[in-house]
């Protein structure tokens, strides 16, 4: 079966000064202020993500006292990307965030659970983002089908302005390449397949996703 649906994208825009804030006075908004209503469930625990010490003290390098917050998310996606290695033979939905968080190693989605882990840990809101992103092949090469898949990142609560996106795994803000399909506390929330299967036999699902971007005015 193939499924083709045709996507509109536009520019993310980014917080002005104005709201660079202290992430310390975020925090403090996220916890009193009755217009950040929204974006406490995002400071919660859930399934895969739950707020540590270890997680806090991990995010200090970046959150250094008195640094803006929209400064220092910058930063903590920085600091994952330059200090991870992406394996994906390293780790599995089932491996704990501090073994993560240990071995310095794993894939989108634990790049993304552990910087929404470091954030909550602080006291501030994040929320776990699946979707596609459009890959391109190396130079001189052509592009594979079927070489896109899903992809996970996350945003950030920015108080008075909105949700901010980050891309540890590739140490940039996403942009027109991305595209969201869906978001929650973490990954149980926006699990791209979840059902049950009843009969027998060697059945086998496979899955290939291509992101195609079209020339304007290009027909489908």
């Amino acid at each position: 079966m193939t499924t083709t649906s045709l996507v509109t994208v536009s520019a993310r825009p980014l917080p002005e000064p104005g709201h660079h804030q202290p992430w310390e006075q975020a925090a403090t908004c996220l916890r009193q202020g009755t217009d950040c209503l929204e974006a406490r469930l995002f400071m919660l625990d859930s399934d895969f993500v739950g707020a540590d010490q270890a997680l806090a003290d991990y995010a200090r390098a970046s959150f250094t006292p008195g640094r803006a917050l929209v400064e220092a998310v910058y930063a903590l996606n920085q600091q994952i990307f330059t200090e991870f290695t992406y394996d994906p033979e390293h780790t599995t939905i089932a491996t704990p965030l501090l073994d993560v968080l240990a071995s310095r190693r794993g894939v989108c989605q634990d790049f993304a659970h552990l910087a929404i882990g470091c954030l909550r840990s602080l006291g501030l809101a994040a929320r776990y983002v699946s979707g596609y992103m459009e890959t391109l092949p190396p130079p001189g090469q052509p592009k594979l089908q079927g070489a896109d898949a899903t992809h996970a990142w996350l945003a950030v609560f920015i108080p008075g302005w909105g949700w901010l996106e980050i891309d540890p795994t590739n140490g940039c803000l996403p942009d027109e390449r991305y595209i969201i399909l869906g978001w929650g506390r973490d990954f149980s929330d926006v699990t791209p397949l979840k059902g049950v299967m009843s009969g027998g036999g060697n059945d086998r699902l496979t899955v290939a996703v291509d992101v195609i971007p079209l020339a304007e005015g290009e027909a489908v």
